[in-house]
């Protein structure tokens, strides 16, 4: 099932002019004036340490130094990422306000009326990256595989928490959606990020998470949470001795995401292909395809349709997953 990323300050060390035909970004012609000529920004929907902001901090310096402008990473979150999604929509279509979409943007649709058409007022960029998600506990819980996590959640049915993206995020559905096919009870505390929730899992004051594998990887990997599985079809290399959900013993049970970058309805087709074009070259470089595969993530890239026909499916996908949940807002 699919779900569908403060410019860091390495100013100094991307100085140095790049001679190369992505540094000249859209030229100007037929009216379009050159792009890009002042700061650009990149709004994440949601607040600084989840997915997005890992992948829109990795690119974002990347793109300063192709294009000679800073691009910077700005975190405007609330409402499961409609603030920040609203913001950027209603922004001028001039390519200096984009935004970093991930999967809960295809959920938001089925939970509440949004002030923005999500399909119609957008110009689509294009993919970055997949990722799955992985379901970590805090290394208290005495279970260290599924299927003791699910034998454990039977025995105690709602006393074991699970933190969430508020409720109908992301990391919320992909939850609920265990819940239903391993037949547990447990019970969801809202945060409004995956930051502020992997903080309070590390501390203890949550039991277990499934979320983004970036913003968890380094916790697993440090010993300060403990890694139990990886949702998608396959095991991934940043962290091969972990099976899939699937593998450790629940049918059926199988999530992938996406981070992808979108802007205002009426961004120039000559924008939108000097973006897609560089986000594909950028995510081909060795140090980012490294730091993606350490987070768990693939880099991905194909034309703005490919991802368009995407978004469609899951934003119809993952209505009828709130339905047969019978998820509402709190």
């Amino acid at each position: 099932m699919a779900f569908g990323l403060a410019f860091v300050g390495f100013l100094a060390a991307l100085a140095a002019p790049v001679h190369s035909q992505s540094a000249a970004g859209a030229q100007g012609g037929a009216g379009l004036p050159a792009y890009p000529v002042k700061v650009i920004r990149i709004v994440d929907a949601f607040p600084p340490g989840g997915g997005s902001d890992v992948v829109a901090r990795l690119i974002a310096p990347k793109l300063t130094q192709a294009w000679g402008q800073q691009v910077l990473v700005e975190n405007r979150g609330g409402a499961n990422g409609t603030i920040g999604n609203e913001h950027v929509l209603r922004s001028a279509p001039d390519g200096y306000t984009i935004l970093i979409a991930t999967g809960s943007y295809a959920a938001n649709p089925s939970l509440r009326t949004l002030p923005y058409d999500p399909i119609n007022d957008i110009t689509v960029i294009g993919r970055v990256a997949s990722t799955v998600f992985m379901v970590v506990v805090h290394p208290s819980v005495p279970a260290r595989t599924v299927k003791e996590f699910v034998a454990l959640a039977r025995a105690k049915p709602g006393a074991i928490n699970f933190g969430a993206t508020g409720t109908g995020g992301s990391t919320h559905l992909v939850m609920e959606f265990f819940k239903l096919t391993a037949a547990v009870d447990l019970t969801h505390i809202p945060y409004k990020g995956t930051g502020p929730a992997v903080s309070d899992l590390i501390g203890g004051q949550i039991q277990i998470m499934i979320a983004a594998t970036a913003p968890v990887m380094p916790h697993v990997k440090s010993g300060r949470l403990r890694g139990l599985a990886v949702t998608g079809p396959k095991r991934i290399a940043g962290a091969p001795d972990l099976p899939t959900v699937i593998e450790a013993g629940v049918p059926g049970y199988d999530v992938t995401s996406w981070y992808a970058f979108v802007g205002p309805k009426g961004l120039p087709k000559e924008i939108v292909a000097a973006w897609n074009a560089e986000l594909a070259r950028i995510i081909q470089m060795p140090d980012i395809r490294g730091r993606f595969a350490s987070g768990g993530m693939e880099a991905v890239s194909g034309p703005p349709e490919e991802f368009a026909a995407i978004l469609k499916r899951d934003v119809d996908r993952w209505a009828n997953v709130v339905k047969q949940a019978g998820i509402k807002l709190d």
